[in-house]
């Protein structure tokens, strides 16, 4: 087999988007930088599905429904989970990480994990197209070399 060197180009590469609600102003904000980096990448962000759940520990039933549909190359999962005074965010962000990561064993598809899991909410703004970028464009480019890497694995299974 030859090497693989990514492409990041995402002409052809049908992503879906599954968006937590739960700090919606954080997660719109993830998700308008991962649309433009899905356009920018040559992607169609106007014919992209995104779907809106009540909060991160719902992403992982929702983006195994958009990965098994036979039109969608891989999945961005896009939330917020912001620490408070108990314990809960411990289980929202551990049990979300690792049923998208399910998902995307099961269904064999990139699930790409653009869930921000922070201290703050500052923190989170500034990962959300502040200071330090955009997680969510982030979280596409991941997905796109991974359709593409899987792409190419499959026309050299011989």
């Amino acid at each position: 087999m030859k090497p693989s060197q990514p492409v990041l180009s995402a002409q052809n590469v049908r992503l879906a988007f599954v968006v937590s609600r739960f700090n919606q102003r954080v997660t719109r904000a993830l998700l308008e930088g991962a649309l433009e980096a899905y356009a920018r990448l040559g992607g169609d962000a106007q014919a992209a599905w995104v779907l809106w759940v009540p909060g991160s520990f719902e992403l992982p039933l929702a983006a195994k429904k958009l990965a098994q549909r036979p039109e969608v190359d891989g999945v961005v999962a896009l939330g917020a989970v912001i620490r408070g005074e108990t314990p809960h965010f411990e289980y929202v962000s551990a049990q979300t990480a690792s049923g998208l990561m399910q998902v995307m064993l099961t269904c064999e598809k990139p699930i790409a994990f653009g869930v921000l899991t922070t201290d703050t909410l500052a923190q989170a703004e500034d990962r959300a197209g502040g200071k330090a970028g955009n997680k969510g464009a982030e979280a596409v480019y991941s997905a796109v070399e991974m359709a593409q890497l899987l792409r190419h694995l499959a026309a050299n299974e011989n």
